[in-house]
């Protein structure tokens, strides 16, 4: 019998820093890139990495964690395959969360909003950076469809690394590129002694509408 874990147990006191109204900047954009700014100088690990959420047809929520890969025209970007789980499960509802957690710093950003594909073009620019292992990895990997085994992957791989050569440019492959979130809910959580955390939301139903901000309980 394996031994019980004594979950319940395990506590941290949070007491780095505060949020207020008075330090939080009116743009949430410019406090998301203040935060992430401070993430990167502070080395935290995987700053960029983030729980991505989505939901199916029947209701049933998925996560996982994907890399942001730029913020642009008031969008969180990022990229994928669009036939994988989270891909299908964006094109049929059109929404999603987005998590940050940097423990290091004692914060959390979380995001809501509406998800688009971005333009083609930006698609093809970011795969034309990737290193050509990731870029031989999209057309080789039938993302999260069902295979017998890991050979079957590394065949798969060896074969779309013969038929590209080894000096031939990669093209994005259809079925891969970038999905933009525009938020309608930003969400940044200071960590505070006695879990009397920091939470201020910025709300914004429509793009035309100006941000509102509210203090949460924690």
């Amino acid at each position: 019998m394996s031994e019980k874990l004594n979950l319940a147990a395990i506590r941290k006191n949070y007491s780095l820093q505060g949020l207020t109204e008075e330090l939080v900047l009116s743009d949430p954009f410019a406090q998301f890139n203040k935060w992430m700014q401070e993430a990167l100088a502070a080395q935290v690990e995987e700053p960029t990495a983030m729980v991505l959420s989505t939901v199916d047809a029947a209701g049933q929520p998925s996560s996982r964690v994907v890399l942001l890969k730029a913020v642009e025209e008031n969008k969180f970007i990022f990229f994928s395959n669009y036939n994988s789980r989270k891909g299908k499960e964006m094109a049929l509802t059109g929404k999603v969360a987005l998590t940050f957690f940097w423990p290091a710093l004692e914060r959390q950003i979380r995001i809501e909003g509406q998800v688009t594909q971005v333009q083609p073009a930006l698609s093809d620019e970011y795969f034309a950076s990737r290193p050509r292992g990731s870029q031989i990895g999209a057309w080789a990997s039938p993302q999260s469809q069902t295979i017998g085994n890991r050979q079957e992957l590394e065949k798969a791989t060896t074969a779309i690394q013969e038929k590209f050569g080894e000096n031939e440019p990669i093209p994005r492959p259809p079925h891969w590129g970038g999905f933009g979130v525009s938020p309608t809910y930003i969400e940044f959580w200071q960590g505070r002694p006695n879990r009397l955390h920091d939470r201020l939301a910025f709300t914004r139903p429509t793009p035309e509408k100006n941000w509102v901000l509210t203090r949460l309980a924690p």
